[in-house]
């Protein structure tokens, strides 16, 4: 797993923030990532400052992705380092890369 100053170390800490995780995998893989990725939410849903997580299937079978509310850049930045996410993350690690962005809430447009 990256580490947190690898990702848009700039980010403000007090202020919430979106992360947006993009996944790659084999398209075999695909099934057991999105397990393993809700596995690691539920893990997430305990930790300081976690909001929400939303995860998602690539309809072309080989990327998923999670979008994800943090409190603080500075809650996103502890739970990287949080011992169950790091186990967590093996198993996501061994049949798919990722990369994630941080970014400030944006504009909700909605019909």
């Amino acid at each position: 797993m990256p580490s947190s100053a690898d990702i848009q170390a700039d980010a403000p800490s007090e202020d919430p923030i979106v992360l947006i995780n993009v996944f790659k995998c084999n398209a075999p893989h695909l099934d057991e990532l999105m397990e393993h990725l809700a596995a690691l939410a539920r893990i997430q849903t305990a930790l300081p400052g976690f909001v929400s997580a939303t995860l998602h299937r690539g309809l072309n079978g080989r990327v998923a992705a999670n979008h994800a509310v943090w409190a603080s850049a500075d809650d996103w930045k502890a739970m990287t380092r949080h011992p169950q996410v790091v186990a967590a993350m093996e198993p996501i690690l061994a049949i798919a890369t990722f990369e994630p962005h941080l970014y400030e809430p944006g504009e909700v447009i909605q019909a």
